[in-house]
């Protein structure tokens, strides 16, 4: 085992990890906190091992085959079941495209204290996508090493709402290691179900088998490929522990702070509080309900504003660097089924005004409170379409014809 030869395998599996980190994923963290509590966590671990392997798989193909997800399955299956694929990885883009849009939007409305609306957000977010792929002229490394400082910005915001709030430890560990949700009902489930669908992007795996690509490795050396899919995997591991723990720091505060309270709880504090935008809390019995605008300023409310804002910047973060990895996945994807070679200034064009056009009607039309029940849509939606990405990866990968010596064991 080499540092050095893992250093210099590390950055695909940080590019793909944030796509574990987007706003889509933040919100079902916070929402299965304030339904929960602390007894969905397991979900949270074990779709986040199942993802793993999953990205394992990808790369893999990725590694062995010189090609990636996509063009492997222009290879292998006929034109219909191809458009078909295209179609709902596209539709998979699309779907998480507008939930980092919305994100952002609202994290620049919460920094600006409400000052630049809904839609202006939007249309700044449009705008810093061309920006990202200018500095992607500057070389993929580079590139990388911005993706880890937006990861640790997450980690550093997220963490510091995590020992404001400080979390039940035992509490913790129990809904991490105890598969069983007590009291549960319709409403647990569907965040259990939308924590699946915001972990496991169907995309993910097309991106992450082409990122791997980057790496020179000879593959007409068995031992070489071994190595570089032993390093690629410990660097995913790595990566995805991070954007675990970044996950973990979101669910248990709003399972320790907020579970179980009702509008009027909140309401009453929030009255006391020199916050902005705390009257989106109607004073009656119902349960919290939260989202990623009323999450911040529910932690503005109950930890002062240094919370709130500290919220606004780690979900900018998160809008910003889960942008730049559907752009990609994009890419790759119409590269791959259509055999279409479009630059990417192009490509990112048509899909940012299929993604941008609803939602910039949604925000025009829709106030921020109102915004958001738009994501747990989006996250179901992702959970129907990971079967077609999930077919294809355990297909060629337990194929001889496509690995070789390296197709899948029973």
């Amino acid at each position: 085992f080499s540092f050095r030869k893992l250093w210099a395998f590390t950055g695909p599996g940080f590019l793909m990890s944030i796509a574990y980190l987007d706003p889509g994923n933040i919100e079902s963290d916070l929402q299965s906190g304030a339904v929960a509590g602390f007894k969905l966590l397991w979900v949270l671990m074990l779709a986040t091992i199942i993802g793993l392997l999953l990205q394992r798989l990808a790369a893999r193909l990725g590694v062995v085959t010189g090609l990636h997800l996509a063009e492997v399955c222009h290879r292998q299956y006929q034109k219909f079941p191809r458009i078909i694929l295209w179609l709902m990885v596209e539709l998979a883009i699309i779907g998480s495209d507008m939930q980092e849009v919305i994100g952002s939007a609202i994290a620049i409305n919460l920094l600006s204290v409400g000052k630049i609306p809904l839609w202006g957000g939007v249309l700044i977010t449009i705008a810093d996508t061309f920006v990202f792929l200018f500095l992607d002229k500057y070389g993929l490394r580079k590139l990388e090493a911005f993706f880890g400082l937006l990861i640790t910005i997450m980690a550093l915001t997220f963490g510091y709402e995590y020992v404001t709030v400080k979390p039940d430890q035992k509490q913790l560990l129990q809904g991490l290691f105890i598969p069983y949700c007590k009291g549960c009902g319709t409403p647990q489930l569907e965040q259990a179900v939308g924590i699946v669908g915001a972990v496991i992007m169907p995309h993910n795996m097309y991106l992450h088998s082409a990122l791997v690509k980057s790496r020179q490795v000879n593959r007409a050396d068995k031992r070489e490929v071994r190595e570089a899919n032993k390093y690629f995997f410990i660097e995913s591991c790595i990566a995805l522990f991070v954007s675990f723990i970044i996950n973990i720091f979101v669910v248990t505060v709003f399972a320790q702070a907020f579970f179980n309270q009702t509008n009027a709880d909140v309401n009453k504090v929030c009255a006391n509080s020199s916050i902005p935008h705390s009257a989106v809390f109607p004073n009656n019995n119902e349960t919290l309900e939260v989202d990623i605008y009323k999450g911040g300023v529910v932690l503005g409310c109950y930890f002062g504003p240094a919370a709130l804002y500290i919220w606004a910047i780690g979900i900018l973060a998160a809008g910003q660097s889960s942008t730049m990895t559907g752009t990609y996945s994009g890419q790759f994807v119409m590269e791959g089924f259509l055999n279409l070679r479009w630059s990417r200034f192009a490509r990112v064009l048509l899909t940012r005004s299929i993604a941008v056009t609803p939602t910039l009607f949604v925000a025009i039309f829709q106030d921020v409170e109102h915004l958001t029940g738009m994501n747990d849509f989006l996250n179901v939606l992702m959970s129907l379409q990971l079967p077609f990405a999930l077919i294809p990866v355990l297909t060629f990968t337990s194929l001889p014809s496509v690995m070789h010596d390296f197709a899948n064991g029973l």
